[in-house]
Parts: structure tokens; C-alpha cells; sequence
């Protein structure tokens, strides 16, 4: 009797486990997706608030597009991504992108603030021009970028993303975010160009730029050329000019040509030369001019940028570098401050 008991009880727990499991493993798939289903929408949702947060407030940018004569209302981090797209070369490394996205968004926010329409068509906050800043859209950059529009655009967009909301202060302020292709070495004092004295755009050294294919240059121009853009006229005896003084940043301060007195920028803008650190030799009816670096040469050094990047610096390194003692803040403050000011 025993041992007829025995498989009808195993089967009957059988049974009774069956009616158990087997709801249970077929709920659990359908209970897992649902949970999995609702923290997936948890985290956009709670990366679309940190997006909003960093960006701060909605604000435009009315760019004057100079081809079409127009005013245009661009969204301001678009904005940004169409500077660093036009004024650094996507194959530079990704962290000097992001440092240039830097220099961009504080220029700007800093043009917003202050409010100078100066020479500014009508409703205008900046030009698409060197004036301001270079500035391409969507479709400028399709047509220059063609086949490699998708792998450029996608790198600058990330650059832009990855500091979104992020500007370069001073005090408390936005700061002079100046930039310059190459440097001849060192970078300059902002009074050394301009006059104007800024503590945090002071020079320091740039071995880097060396390898940029722009540091050397050299232009031949005729002798009667240049008598003529800087209205002297060269004595008899085959000599240029003597270089008076250099600024603090190894470029030319001032230089006495036929008996008349330049500033080494001065020269640099008469002559179109590309940096005002410049030599020259007379050889016959030709004066033959090489020059070191390309730009004014204050601030950031594109190259330079680049090369601090490859070596593994990042780009909190590189504009803390080159502006000193400046912070990376946020911008929101400054945007709430348009907002009111518009609202």
C-alpha cells in the first residue's frame, strides 16, 4: 500500500509546484520589460532636465547673413556649433573643438550682454563675418564638408554638446575670448596689440605651434609696392628698416622705414602680412618678407590647441593655458539676465 502511495504523491507535488512556476515564469518577462520599459523613459526624461539645466534659457542669436543681406534668429547653441565649424577645422582633436566651442559661446554671450549694435545692420547681435565671428549654416556646411559632412558635423555637434552651457570668466564676467590660428612662439599681450589690458590675455609660451603648416611664411613684393603702402621711399643704399623694439610676445613693436616710425601691427595691416613678427631682405627690385605664425597672435592659439590635445590635455587644460586665471562657469546667470532684459 506504501509503495503504491509514493509516485501518486510525487506526481500530485508535481503538479501543485507546475501551478506555481509556471504563471510566475510567464508574468516575469512581460513584469521585467514593463519595469525595464519605464526606467528607460526615467532616464531620458532625467537627461533632458540635466540638457535644459545646462543650457540655461532659450535665447536666439540674430546673425546677420551677410550674402543674403538678412537677419537671421539662430538658437544659441546652434549657433555655437556653426562658429566651431567654420573657424576650426573638424580634424582637429575633439578636445580642441571643445575649447574653441568655448571661446565661441563666451564671445557671444559676452556680445549679447553688452549690446552694441555698432556698425550692425538693424536687429543685428552679430555679422557671419571675421568682425564677429565666422559663422556657417547647416546647409553652407553641406556644401563644404560634401561626402564628410556626417562624420564632421556629428564631431563638432559633440565638442558643442560636451560643454554645453560653459563660458570662460574673469571676476565674475565673461571674458575677451580672442583667438588666433598660429603664434610665432609665444602669444601676446592683449596692450601689445590692441591697447587694451586684459589680465588674463597675457603671453605665454607656444612651442607647439612649430608644427603648424602656417608658422612660416614668406611674401616677395615689389620695391615700388611697398614704398608705396607705407608711403616712404627706401634710401639708395639697398637697406629695408631697422626694428626698433619688441613687444613681450617676440613680435615687432615699433620699426623705423625712410625715416618714418611704425608699430609693428601697423606694418603687419598696410603690407597684409600674416603676423607682425616679420624680417625682410632687399634683392634688387624685390623685398622678400618671411614672417612667423598667422594671426594677431592674442589669446588661443588654434594650432597650438590642437597639439596640446594630442599630447592628452584636455580642454579645461588648454584655455585655462592660454586665458590665465579665468574659471569655466556657467552661463545660465548671464542668459537669465538677457531674458529679463528682453522679456
Amino acid at each position: 500500500m506504501v509503495k503504491r502511495l509514493k509516485p501518486v504523491m510525487a506526481l500530485a507535488l508535481s503538479l501543485f509546484v507546475a501551478i506555481l512556476v509556471i504563471p510566475t515564469a510567464l508574468v516575469l518577462p512581460f513584469y521585467d520589460g514593463k519595469v525595464a520599459k519605464l526606467a528607460e523613459q526615467l532616464h531620458k526624461q532625467e537627461q533632458v532636465q540635466r540638457s535644459q539645466a545646462a543650457e540655461g534659457p532659450s535665447i536666439d542669436v540674430a546673425v546677420y547673413r551677410s550674402k543674403e543681406q538678412r537677419v537671421e534668429h539662430i538658437p544659441l547653441e546652434q549657433y555655437v556649433i556653426g562658429v566651431v565649424a567654420a573657424e576650426m577645422p573638424a580634424e582637429f582633436e575633439l578636445e580642441a573643438l571643445k575649447a574653441q566651442a568655448l571661446t565661441a559661446r563666451t564671445y557671444i554671450v559676452k556680445q549679447l550682454l553688452a549690446n552694441q549694435p555698432f556698425r550692425l545692420p538693424k536687429g543685428a547681435n552679430v555679422t557671419d563675418t571675421v568682425a564677429h565671428q565666422v559663422y556657417y549654416s547647416d546647409d553652407e556646411l553641406r556644401k563644404l564638408w560634401g561626402s564628410d559632412y556626417d562624420w564632421k558635423m556629428k564631431k563638432v555637434t559633440k565638442a558643442v554638446m560636451d560643454t554645453q552651457g560653459q563660458i570662460l570668466t574673469y571676476n565674475n564676467e565673461p571674458i575677451e575670448a580672442l583667438f588666433f590660428s598660429t603664434s610665432n612662439g609665444y602669444t601676446e599681450n592683449s596692450e601689445a596689440y590692441w591697447q587694451s589690458d586684459f589680465p588674463y590675455l597675457k603671453s605665454v609660451a607656444s612651442p607647439w605651434d612649430k608644427q603648424s603648416p602656417k608658422f612660416y611664411q614668406r611674401k616677395t613684393m615689389p620695391v615700388a609696392e611697398f614704398e608705396r603702402r607705407l608711403g616712404v621711399e627706401l634710401p639708395a643704399d639697398g637697406s629695408v628698416g631697422v626694428i626698433v623694439s619688441r613687444t613681450p610676445g617676440r613680435r615687432v613693436g615699433e620699426v623705423k622705414i625712410g625715416g618714418k616710425t611704425f608699430t609693428g601691427r601697423d606694418v603687419r595691416e598696410r603690407l597684409g602680412l600674416p603676423s607682425s613678427d616679420f624680417t625682410w631682405v632687399r634683392s634688387g627690385n624685390d623685398i622678400i618678407i618671411t614672417t612667423k605664425g598667422y594671426g594677431h597672435g592674442v589669446g588661443m592659439s588654434q594650432y597650438g590647441a590642437n597639439f596640446m590635445a594630442k599630447e592628452g590635455k584636455t580642454y579645461a587644460d588648454i584655455v585655462k593655458y592660454y586665458y590665465r586665471g579665468v574659471h569655466i562657469s556657467s552661463a545660465t546667470a548671464f542668459l537669465n539676465k538677457l531674458t529679463a532684459k528682453n522679456g
